[in-house]
């Protein structure tokens, strides 16, 4: 297991950033708390990870959140829906600023929720912690093309739809 200060400068770090790609895929935020503790438990967890520099762990920190957060959706779609929609809280971020290392709430946001995965993610790593397009594809795994076109038809939706 990592060092505590490890860790905490992990947190200090790049936790915002965390918790924005958390709370890109939750309405609720709950959900997004979860994901944000099994992201960071995942690194805790992860000794073996070697970084090259701060914007590499960042990097690995984000693309862990969004696979966290994917395995909980798809985990969520195999559970029966709540009977109570009183349950369900449609609120991005906990009210009390302490609880949460940052609020992500907007229409922009609300409207990039609403995309498939791609062009979701890359677009929210493009737009909201500024990597290019080759910093991306070499995250995601994906040709640096496709990662353009991903990116380009992302902001073309959200375009028409904040039209």
């Amino acid at each position: 297991m990592r060092a505590s200060e490890d860790i905490a400068s992990a947190l200090e770090a790049h936790g915002n950033a965390v918790w924005r790609a958390c709370a890109l895929y939750f309405r609720s935020s709950p959900d997004a708390e979860d994901a944000y503790q099994e992201t960071f438990l995942k690194y805790a967890l992860a000794e073996d990870a070697r970084f090259n520099d701060e914007e590499h762990r960042k990097a690995w920190l984000v693309r862990v959140a969004t696979n966290v957060c994917k395995d909980m959706l798809r985990a969520a779609s195999r559970r029966c829906a709540p009977l109570d929609e009183g349950a369900l809280d449609d609120s991005p971020a906990a009210p009390d600023p302490l609880c949460q290392p940052a609020s992500f709430a907007s229409d922009v946001v609300d409207v990039l929720r609403s995309l498939s995965d791609p062009p979701r993610t890359p677009v929210y790593l493009s737009l909201y912690e500024g990597y290019s397009a080759p910093e991306i594809a070499k995250m995601l795994g994906a040709p640096v093309n496709t990662m353009y076109s991903w990116i380009a038809r992302g902001k073309k939706q959200l375009k028409e739809a904040l039209s």
